[in-house]
């Protein structure tokens, strides 16, 4: 397992890739003076004796309660027992270990008032495959994740349950047998893990990060599709995409020649093409999916941002020893970057059911019937294309803004909310359902090109055809589909088909 050092500010994109994909994160140990620092201004605040918002007060629409010293301990106890109050099936574990890690990086900025023991017991859980078990509902991206932090919280002081290896153990069984004690909170300890954005932020990353597995897939599946209807490549010119300066659009048009350069198939009929124009889902795939990059690279700007602050509240402030309180804690900027990624999710998706859609019409591809030798007998593709269809009209109801909702909580004082949180949480799914249909494009794309016998794609396309056909065979006859389809959605989930084509796509870098 790879181990990844947490340098709180400057973590880059590609180490939170890595800690989602399983690497090991520890925090750097260049940032305990200014933990140390935030802890004892904390003690320095309370010796003043005046109220101090999450330290010595109520929280929320209760913050004018006086806590008097002998209760301080309790009130953090208190406030994460009582913000545990998640529902619905568990996170998944990926999930919630990036959300630890992206706590650990907010605590270790000094400006949240923990004690030194206090990140060490969050970097520990780590370690250890500790993983509590965090409800996924319950957060409306304001006043922080509450409730998921909360469980993440009520896991370090032996409360709620705590997956490990696959396995759910009451926290305290869990930390008893890795050798840790439950936590015991001091003044501020139990507001300061519970304050922040890291679970809407946490699935979002989550979500981009699979996004751009998905847009480069689905630039190899749109290119072998293209080879399949034997598709002009006259619309990737980069001289088109210059005149429009699009980014995304230039760089996207650069892969799908790339992708088809030295094709045989292209070559058999660059003289004796009768068509004139391809259908925009073909012709457009540059504007499209350039579209599509340039809005994930957005997303990514501001959730990179996100992933390296302080989202709590009160801050510390050791150099005044001041305790101030603010909204940083408000997830919009997640909640915006979210509704990019699930538009983004959607017309990959999109435009990639209605190439499926080409190729199956023999009136559009100028190939067999439903992509089979002896069509009649056999349906083909037929259903895989209304899977895919399906598919596709689900996440569009899925792309509708979260960001623009707003419901009050906490008796109207936290009286907007951003929604960050189903917001990026319905990011995996949305993903989930566009690979689906990247694989079946990809099992149809090559078995239309598999028709062009023996004239042979570009070579970057023949190792990424050659990859679906190691598992799974031209379709002569109807069979049972279904093996098909999961086998080719497992070579787009995992990257593999990236990996075959071998050649350099455009990504969030």
């Amino acid at each position: 397992m790879s181990q990844i050092i947490l340098t709180p500010g400057e973590t880059s994109l590609s180490q939170w890739r890595a800690i989602y994909r399983g690497a090991m994160p520890y925090i750097d140990a260049a940032s305990a003076p200014a933990i140390a620092a935030s802890a004892l201004a904390v003690e320095r605040i309370l010796a003043r004796h005046q109220p101090v918002y999450g330290i010595n007060t109520g929280f929320g629409k209760l913050a004018s309660v006086r806590i008097g010293d002998g209760d301080l301990a309790t009130l953090q106890r208190n406030i994460v027992l009582s913000h545990a109050a998640g529902t619905g099936e568990p996170s998944p574990v990926p999930i919630i270990r990036l959300m630890m890690a992206l706590k650990l990086v907010s605590l270790a900025q000094g400006a949240s008032g923990v004690k030194p023991e206090t990140v060490a017991m969050l970097e520990a859980l780590l370690q250890h495959g500790l993983t509590p078990v965090v409800p996924s509902q319950g957060s409306v991206g304001a006043s922080g994740d509450l409730a998921p932090l909360a469980h993440m919280a009520a896991a370090m002081i032996g409360v709620g349950e705590i997956d490990v290896n696959g396995q759910r153990l009451s926290a305290g069984a869990a930390l008893e047998r890795a050798g840790l004690s439950p936590l015991a909170l001091g003044p501020k300890e139990g507001l300061a893990l519970l304050n922040g954005t890291q679970f809407s932020t946490a699935n979002a990353l989550a979500g981009l990060f699979e996004t751009e597995n998905l847009f480069q897939s689905a630039l190899i599946t749109g290119a072998l599709a293209t080879e399949a209807a034997k598709g002009s490549d006259t619309p990737f010119d980069p001289r088109i995409h210059a005149l429009r300066r699009q980014p995304g659009q230039i760089e996207t048009a650069r892969a799908l020649r790339e992708l088809t350069a030295g094709s045989a198939i292209r070559a058999s009929h660059l003289e004796n093409d009768a068509r004139v124009q391809d259908p925009y889902c073909l012709r457009c795939q540059p504007q499209v999916m350039g579209a599509v990059l340039d809005l994930m690279r957005q997303a990514a700007t501001t959730l990179a941002i996100e992933a390296n602050g302080v989202s709590d509240n009160p801050l510390i402030f050791p150099d005044t020893d001041e305790a101030l309180s603010g909204g940083n804690f408000h997830a919009e900027p997640v909640a915006f970057a979210a509704d990019m990624l699930a538009l983004a999710i959607c017309e990959i998706g999109s435009i990639t059911e209605r190439r499926i859609a080409m190729l199956v019409d023999p009136a559009l591809s100028g190939l067999p019937a439903f992509l089979t030798p002896r069509p009649g007998l056999n349906s083909g593709f037929m259903i895989p294309q209304v899977t895919a269809a399906a598919l596709v009209s689900e996440n569009k109801q899925r792309a509708t803004p979260a960001s623009v909702d707003s419901l009050p909580t906490s008796a109207n004082q936290e009286d907007h909310v951003s929604m960050a949180a189903h917001g990026s949480r319905r990011l995996l799914d949305m993903t989930r359902n566009a690979g689906a249909v990247i694989g079946i494009e990809l099992l149809a794309a090559v078995q239309g090109c598999d028709f062009h016998a023996p004239l042979a794609s570009s070579p970057a396309l023949e190792r990424a055809r050659a990859r679906l056909r190691r598992d799974v065979p031209m379709l002569e006859d109807d069979r049972h589909f279904h093996p098909d389809m999961e086998a080719a959605n497992a070579i787009i989930r995992s990257g593999a088909l990236i990996v075959a084509a071998g050649i350099d796509l455009p990504g969030l870098s």
